[in-house]
């Protein structure tokens, strides 16, 4: 019986296999902490994994307590806790026995325990949000109110009632801290109030009818609330009972904090409410609540002002791991949203209150702006980690704990990372930088860009090799292991082609493309000109983060650079040296690294900062990026589906090295042959396909046939899935064509307009496929793996796109250029060419002349 109430009093889980003295040692320990009022979190004593706690993870005043203690008198000490008092060593170096009364336990542990403290401390990121366990969500007045303020946005507060569901059953520990009774009443007592005044008037018979401010004042908020109240907490109840959430409502004033016994009480009925797995439903009693002291300093103990300093209590008291306060605009701006340079703060912290500037509160409820921030400042410093929010955007809790860049996250970390929105405006910034400088400027940081890489190779490696160790634990594929790995060639080679960029780089910037005079004294130029700022998204490969920087410098485009985390270290150290080259000319932001994945769904929102989005990698990738950016052009390929057609006119000799090379020079790229097309004749005639898969095999590679070669093999190999299939690896699929028709066909089919390449000593076919294959690049003999920037001069590239607008194929300096007009005169105005005192001459002039 003793075990069985200490079990319930204090919530406790005990393990199947303890003894009677272990659980004893439990009870009482737990018994104590829950009548000494203490928040507890005590994991003690051999044996006791703190993965595998006795008993419920949450400690809360006058509750609960977590405690671990096996039979053993002896004190482990853990990691994570800090105390401020020894009491604990005291009371367990006592000896204890069976035949020991519990009683004398229990006043040991009161005795002792009550001086120890847990220090909490609330996540620094918000990619830790998702490990929240007990939230408390706040909804403001204006979230769940109409426009008007008189009644319920029921289809808000249904989304909201959905979602806070969805995280319930999860197995999350939920409360909601709701106004709206105050809205709600006025709507019930809005017909009610003029009924009574129309009868109220024709009975009387003074002239002094109620008018004006007396009619508002009988709908006055504390008449309201009452009014509303139940009615509120009746639709909180139909809603939730539709997902077979239980609730309850609790109603709090002020002196409910102030009274320990009540506080006690309070703290209690949340904690076993929760226990039961009911979720509680918070207000403050505004039917009765004094009004608000706005002049009263926020101490040690918050005051219970509104409803965002009641959610910050509770979340401080029942010690939740995060609050949601909803409110309706996007989070906490540098000053008022509607004044021109406000700024939306993404990661907030106490010391920037200072600097804050608040508007007006919302014309419903009791709290403004200011009472917010200064609720989530208070609880932060106690441990609650803080999110405020819009919550009128869709899904808006959700997203909040899957970490996106939803509302304002306040943290006391000072370690973040730079805002991405900063970043974007930072290469803005930058780019302008850049063009203003000669190109022999340019042309040096290239140059000093490709001297690092090659004088700061024992570090480059040594970090590339963390990422490789990582990726050999991950089990990755060796295909991407080969993608992602860094070596002295590699490097080396990288530095060559960086030097060819610079030399290329002299004349990319403000070169003349055309000259027109347009008529006498005017001239017009169309000159080059950088894109602006470039967001490349890449995967696996860091050699591409220096290629693409290069590319952005010679270009004078600003570059934020996002890579995958496989390569984290590789692209730390190589953006390292990135800065620094860039810091010699006074351009060191024009260039950033964004280091986080859930960046890129900000990223693609920044239409105003960002010109153009190029995703380098897989086509799930490119997919993704294409999908997600609504507003910023996407240049790139969703996949790399390259063919190579062997002709009945070929050399075979030529054909078997450029199929092996096309396929195993580099099979994870995006220019490897993916599909073998052969003329049946060769196939029939010659011993081509036997001597092409032995050669492929010896190299490993997985040979699939189509469906006609496989009618032809007896013993072949298996049937292809699809022709649409990129491998990215050693496997490939042959199939075979009745001629070359039928492969520009298969081509233009299955193909993905990348890369295809004819083998054939016949001219007039060859020149004949090169025209009819509609690819970004048609080769004829020649590997296909020469798709790429550097084997075609370009110096590197920063992608291959099969897009038909702008840049076609492999993408380097000149893809990354636009142009403007220049228009140069003495003097012209429209209005002389409309009446005929001057005409137009529209005369193509010649791009060198003599003043060049």
């Amino acid at each position: 019986m003793v075990l069985m109430y200490l079990s319930a009093r204090t919530r406790t889980r005990f393990p199947l296999k303890t003894t009677p003295a272990q659980r004893i040692l439990r009870g009482a320990a737990a018994a104590a902490a829950a009548q000494s009022g203490g928040q507890r979190h005590l994991d003690i004593g051999k044996g006791v994994s703190s993965s595998q706690p006795c008993f419920s993870r949450r400690v809360t005043k006058g509750t609960s307590a977590t405690v671990s203690i096996t039979g053993a008198p002896d004190l482990l000490k853990p990691k994570n806790m800090h105390y401020q008092a020894s009491g604990i060593i005291d009371f367990l170096n006592k000896n204890y026995s069976l035949l020991m009364p519990l009683s004398f336990l229990i006043m040991n542990a009161i005795e002792t325990m009550p001086t120890i403290q847990r220090e909490r401390s609330a996540f620094k990121e918000r990619s830790q949000l998702k490990h929240a366990r007990r939230i408390v969500v706040k909804l403001g007045s204006a979230v769940i109110t109409r426009q008007e303020g008189n009644g319920l946005a029921l289809g808000r507060l249904a989304s909201i009632v959905e979602q806070v569901t969805e995280l319930q059953n999860e197995g999350r520990e939920m409360l909601m801290v709701t106004s709206g009774a105050v809205a709600f009443g006025k709507q019930k007592m809005a017909q009610e109030l003029l009924m009574s005044l129309s009868m109220r008037e024709t009975l009387s018979t003074s002239k002094d009818n109620l008018r004006g401010g007396e009619v508002k004042n009988l709908l006055a908020s504390r008449a309201s609330a009452a009014v509303g109240q139940s009615g509120l907490m009746s639709l909180y109840e139909a809603m939730f009972a539709q997902y077979g959430v239980k609730v309850a409502q609790i109603l709090i004033t002020k002196p409910d904090f102030y009274n320990s016994e009540t506080r006690r009480n309070l703290i209690s009925t949340i904690n076993e409410l929760i226990a039961l797995n009911i979720m509680p439903i918070i207000n403050t009693n505004d039917a009765v609540s004094p009004p608000p002291q706005v002049e009263e300093e926020i101490g040690r103990k918050m005051d219970i002002r509104d409803n965002d300093s009641l959610a910050a209590r509770l979340a401080a008291e029942v010690e939740t791991d995060l609050m949601i306060l909803m409110t309706n605009v996007n989070g906490i701006y540098n000053k008022p949203p509607s004044e021109d340079g406000a700024r939306l703060i993404d990661n907030f912290t106490p010391a920037m209150m200072a600097s804050l500037e608040f508007g007006e509160k919302s014309n419903v409820g009791t709290g403004g702006m200011d009472s917010k921030v200064k609720a989530a400042s208070w609880a932060i410093e106690r441990g609650t980690s803080v999110v405020i929010c819009n919550g009128m955007k869709e899904a808006a809790i959700r997203e909040v704990l899957n970490g996106r860049k939803i509302g304002t996250f306040f943290t006391q970390s000072q370690e973040h990372d730079l805002e991405v929105e900063v970043l974007a405006k930072n290469a803005r910034n930058g780019s302008r930088v850049l063009q203003s400088l000669t190109p022999q400027e340019r042309s040096s940081v290239i140059d000093t860009l490709a001297k690092l890489l090659e004088t700061r190779q024992d570090r480059i490696i040594e970090e590339n090799n963390k990422d490789l160790e990582e990726a050999h634990r991950l089990k990755t594929s060796p295909a991407l292991i080969s993608r992602l790995a860094l070596t002295s060639t590699k490097l080396s080679s990288l530095a060559t082609g960086l030097r060819q960029i610079a030399h290329d780089s002299q004349d990319m910037i403000g070169r003349t493309l055309s000259k027109t005079l347009i008529a006498e004294g005017v001239e017009l130029k169309q000159v080059t000109v950088p894109i602006g700022v470039l967001l490349v998204i890449f995967e696996s490969r860091p050699d591409c983060l220096p290629q693409v920087a290069a590319l952005s410098i010679a270009t004078g485009n600003g570059l934020l650079l996002k890579g995958g985390k496989e390569a984290n270290y590789s692209n730390k150290v190589l953006m390292d040296l990135v800065g620094e080259a860039l810091a010699t000319v006074g351009a060191a932001g024009a260039i950033s690294l964004v280091t986080k994945r859930d960046d890129i769904a900000d990223l693609l929102k920044l239409e105003d900062d960002i010109d153009l989005v190029i995703p380098r990698g897989s086509s799930e990738l490119v997919k993704t990026i294409q999908e997600q950016s609504q507003s910023i052009p996407v240049l790139g390929h969703a996949e790399g589906i390259c063919h190579v057609y062997v002709d009945k006119d070929c050399d075979i000799e030529k054909a078997i090295k450029i199929v092996r090379d096309s396929k195993c020079d580099y099979p994870s790229a995006c220019n490897a042959m993916e599909t073998l097309l052969i003329h049946k004749d060769v196939f029939h005639n010659t011993n081509l396909f036997t001597a092409i898969c032995q050669t492929l095999q010896k190299d490993g590679v997985i040979i699939n046939a189509g469906p006609v070669l496989s009618e032809r093999l007896t013993f072949g190999p298996p049937l292809a899935k699809s022709f649409k299939t990129e491998y990215s690896d050693l496997e490939c699929t042959i199939e075979l064509v009745n001629d070359m028709d039928s492969a520009i066909d298969h081509i233009h089919r299955y193909g993905s307009s990348h890369t295809d390449v004819i083998i054939t000593e016949d001219k007039e076919r060859a020149n004949k496929f090169l025209l009819g294959v509609d690819s970004a690049c048609v080769f004829h003999n020649v590997s296909s793996r020469f798709a790429d920037g550097y084997r075609l001069g370009l110096g590197a590239e920063v992608g291959i796109s099969t897009a038909r607008i702008h840049a076609r194929g492999p993408v380097g300096m000149e893809g990354l250029l636009t142009t403007k007009w220049i228009l140069q005169g003495d003097y012209a105005v429209a209005s002389e060419f409309s009446n005929g005192s001057r005409s137009f001459i529209h005369k193509k002039l010649p791009l060198i002349t003599n003043q060049d």
